[in-house]
């Protein structure tokens, strides 16, 4: 009888230590996901789809029919940023060194709904990340580098190309300073990023 009562009390103890093991170990592992990784080159690895479960920044709209059919990036943009960069974000006011955004771009479907007429998401068409860092980056304007993973040539603003999610670049090299930054660097609010298009970020800032 002892011996049932001791194995069952070893039982409960081992079930106690392998929760606490993986109550401690799963943040880490999902700090690990978060990361940006790197090839030797230098070319940043296409995050995987976990993104989506940061912090939803917002989806800024700039459509053709606003601007003579030419818009630059008539696509919606839904932008994440990491929940350790949101939190330093939320603290501070500033994004911190190392500091990764994410941006979906996603083609305009359907113009009419049974609420009404206005501009509607179609389907995932391009992938694209930002990241601060003055150790990799510390030539370019802010220290912030620019990547995207959609294919050269595919038609982006197509509605006969639908990927759901690719098929996307599986890395990217940081784009050329003219390319991006240059723009954030001239037309951005706050440190490279159009913080005045996200309120979402603007409600967060501490307040002086």
């Amino acid at each position: 009888m002892r011996f049932r009562v001791w194995t069952r009390q070893a039982i409960l103890f081992m079930g106690l230590v392998t929760a606490l093991w993986i109550s401690i170990a799963l943040p880490v592992v999902a700090q690990e996901v978060n990361e940006p990784r790197f090839d030797q080159e230098g070319n940043l690895l296409r995050p995987e789809v976990g993104y989506r479960e940061w912090v939803y920044v917002g989806t800024p709209l700039t459509p053709n029919d606003m601007n003579g059919g030419k818009a630059p990036f008539p696509e919606f943009h839904s932008v994440y940023i990491r929940p350790s960069d949101w939190a330093h974000y939320k603290k501070t006011g500033t994004f911190r060194d190392g500091t990764m955004l994410v941006k979906e771009l996603i083609s305009v479907g359907s113009k009419v709904a049974t609420s009404g007429q206005g501009y509607f998401m179609g389907e995932f068409i391009g992938l694209e990340a930002t990241i601060k860092s003055a150790k990799r980056f510390p030539n370019e304007p802010g220290n912030w580098a620019y990547f995207s993973f959609t294919p050269e040539g595919s038609p982006m603003m197509s509605q006969e190309w639908k990927p759901h999610g690719g098929p996307f670049k599986d890395k990217s090299p940081a784009f050329p300073t003219a390319a991006c930054a240059a723009c954030h660097q001239a037309a951005a609010a706050e440190d490279m990023v159009f913080t005045q298009y996200y309120p979402v970020l603007r409600a967060a800032k501490p307040k002086k």
